[in-house]
């Protein structure tokens, strides 16, 4: 079985018996059959992150994580996370025989926090964390000084705090590049703190020096309310902006701290993509049309890429035969309290009896 291990040259260096692997990683690349054509696109493709083992690609980072943690015999893995990143780690850590203790920021969806605590994880979320940059910065500051005291990594998903683990994020772009045969165009990433972004980047240039893949454009995808990265991006800037407090409702892209924000410019410009900013109601409208024209159900946070592709065509910056791929970086399973909110989903028909299951049937 092919998993991001397949890529051990451009990983960190972990023996095979400390390898922690539940199947990540070779997730499908598949042509948009409706959406596509009805943008005007000939070759839109989404890469469906949202089918890794916990449901998220952040199965790429804690595979990496936690295969050093198990190499090094280190007996506890204290992290923080919005969501992903945790059930991701707990996954990871309960297959290891590692202890996980998780600091979640205020909000985070119950869905994805009872999958973190079914895995094993204890939980504390921590008030104002994610929301405020003060409150979220102390927290920050009190994880390191806990790990540094146990000589223990803190695995934030960034790579301001932990450049091992996401070079398992890398691996997507290594992925797409094969499965295009290195033709792609453009690659559309929703951030938040912008590891993310910054992942697929590296993973792009560091295919190209290798020769295996084009010089593919990363785009830097942000809801309005959390614009810490595309914004300054699009302008040209070279350093990312703090915002005083993230307003998207988008759940794991309210990260108002820089973090990764100006690699992610740095990077960005170099393989000359751009910056899009989209609203909340567009992510969210594209949600409920990934999953009613394509069958793909993501979270919120895994509709943002193709927000940000609207929002290319009508800035008329991409073409009509560009190769395109939008990251769904998420399952929509993570999030339902999100879809009971925000759609109105009728309720099921009760049917008495086979009967009256056939008048129905006639009906349609």
């Amino acid at each position: 079985m092919k998993t991001i291990w397949q890529y051990i040259d451009y990983l960190p260096a972990v023996s095979a018996t400390s390898r922690i692997s539940l199947g990540e990683g070779q997730t499908p690349l598949i042509k948009s059959r409706s959406i596509g054509p009805a943008l005007g696109l000939d070759n839109l493709y989404f890469k469906l992150e949202n089918l890794n083992p916990t449901g998220s690609y952040k199965d790429r980072f804690a595979a990496v994580f936690v295969s050093l943690l198990s190499s090094k015999k280190q007996e506890l893995c204290i992290a923080t996370s919005s969501g992903n990143t945790g059930a991701a780690l707990s996954a990871y850590c309960a297959a290891a025989g590692i202890p996980c203790f998780l600091a979640i920021v205020d909000g985070a969806p119950a869905s994805k926090i009872k999958q973190m605590q079914l895995y094993g994880a204890k939980v504390g979320m921590i008030k104002e964390f994610g929301k405020d940059p003060v409150a979220t910065a102390k927290v920050f500051e009190a994880l390191e000084k806990v790990t540094a005291e146990r000589n223990i990594p803190l695995p934030i998903s960034a790579y301001c705090y932990c450049p091992d683990g996401m070079q398992g994020v890398e691996t997507i772009a290594y992925e797409i590049q094969d499965q295009l045969q290195g033709s792609t165009d453009h690659i559309f990433v929703p951030a938040g703190g912008g590891g993310l972004t910054l992942a697929i980047a590296k993973g792009v240039i560091n295919y190209h020096k290798a020769g295996k893949g084009g010089f593919t454009k990363v785009n830097c995808v942000q809801p309005l309310g959390n614009n810490t990265i595309a914004g300054a991006l699009r302008e040209g800037k070279h350093k990312a902006e703090q915002v005083f407090s993230s307003t998207t409702q988008v759940s794991g892209l309210q990260v108002p701290n820089v973090l990764d924000g100006d690699q992610v410019i740095s990077h960005c410009q170099t393989l000359h993509g751009n910056g899009y900013l989209v609203r909340d109601a567009d992510v969210f409208n594209c949600q409920r049309i990934l999953a009613q024209k394509e069958g793909v159900f993501c979270e919120p946070a895994g509709a943002v890429s193709l927000a940000g592709v609207m929002d290319a065509i009508h800035k008329n910056e991409i073409k009509r035969t560009d190769k395109i791929v939008c990251l769904i970086t998420g399952t929509g399973f993570k999030d339902m309290s999100s879809l009971e909110s925000r759609f109105q989903i009728p309720d099921y028909i009760t049917l008495g009896d086979a009967g009256e299951m056939i008048k129905t049937l006639n009906d349609l």
